[in-house]
């Protein structure tokens, strides 16, 4: 029998399973809601709805890059817990997904849920992970990096929960390899040192005057004479935008030389921009109650 969109619709809605999940659940119990519930139930897809609610801000990143480096896609993958990004299992998922999203064309957040991975998508595959692994995962965020008239540098921090891309333009004759050095040297430094902005003109002009009254405030709080307040702003204005853009930035590697500097030395390497990932940045975690969370997990 023929099973309606609106059918699958309202399963999913009341067990949290995959949209293949439903229907084929569906499909194998002659449309008989009840049942399909009762189907999904036993494999543990269903269970995955109350999972679903539980926040998952531990994981780890992934880095999908094409054969010449002039693409590459930056994955967050979140799991509950850190016990759970260490499983094999949710490693595979994530390595899965990396490398679906980067073979895929989808540019935005929204559309990785439909991006297949294999026999099925991403939706359906994080539903089945979740119901596997016993807590909540979820494919949180990617961006694709595109650099055709240059290579993205890529660099995972050690442990997996903080990731970077870089992307330059590579002009002339440039030594191609000495630019991939110089872009994956730049994505340590970014990974290390986080900066908000490449350039200081980047910076937007409400962040600038409202850091200028910052240091007018304390300035005066200090007692400074009316006259030289300006002046020092200026001063203070000019450190922290070498403090918050990366071309102004110390290099870590080698602190008597700016990124900017550094870029001039290496022949026909221009960076263009970055994208820095890490696991869990602006998730709200709250506050966890170990009581109701063990009481729940009682219940089944």
């Amino acid at each position: 029998m023929g099973i309606s969109a609106k059918e699958v619709k309202a399963l999913r809605e009341r067990t949290g399973a995959g949209m293949m999940d439903c229907k084929r659940a569906l499909a194998d119990n002659d449309g008989d809601m009840e049942a399909a519930i009762k189907f999904l139930e036993m494999k543990g897809i269903a269970a995955a709805k109350k999972k679903s609610s539980r926040v998952a801000a531990e994981g780890l990143v992934r880095i999908w890059a094409n054969e010449d480096a002039t693409e590459a896609v930056l994955v967050e993958v979140n799991s509950e817990t850190d016990f759970v990004s260490r499983n094999e299992q949710f490693q595979e998922f994530a390595d899965k997904v990396a490398a679906a999203i980067g073979a895929s064309d989808i540019t935005s957040n929204e559309e990785i849920g439909s991006v297949a991975v294999g026999d099925q998508t991403i939706e359906s595959f994080t539903t089945d992970t979740i119901a596997a692994l016993g807590e909540n995962i979820s494919v949180r965020r990617f961006v694709r990096v595109t650099s055709p008239e240059g290579l993205v540098g890529t660099y995972i921090h050690a442990g997996d929960q903080l990731g970077v891309l870089v992307e330059t333009k590579v002009n002339g004759g440039a030594d191609r390899g000495a630019v991939e050095d110089f872009a994956r040297d730049v994505a340590m430094h970014i990974a290390a040192m986080n900066p908000p902005y490449l350039n200081a003109s980047d910076i937007p002009a409400a962040e600038r005057e409202e850091q200028e009254a910052i240091f007018a405030a304390q300035l005066a709080e200090e007692g400074k004479p009316e006259n030289i307040i300006p002046k020092i702003i200026t001063g203070k204005i000019k450190k922290w935008e070498s403090e918050i853009s990366l071309l102004e930035q110390a290099f870590v590697k080698d602190t008597d030389k700016t990124i900017a500097e550094f870029q001039k030395g290496v022949d026909g390497a221009e960076l263009v921009g970055f994208v820095r990932f890490q696991v869990g940045e602006g998730i709200d975690k709250g506050e966890v109650d170990f009581a109701a969370e063990v009481a729940e997990q009682l219940k089944g």
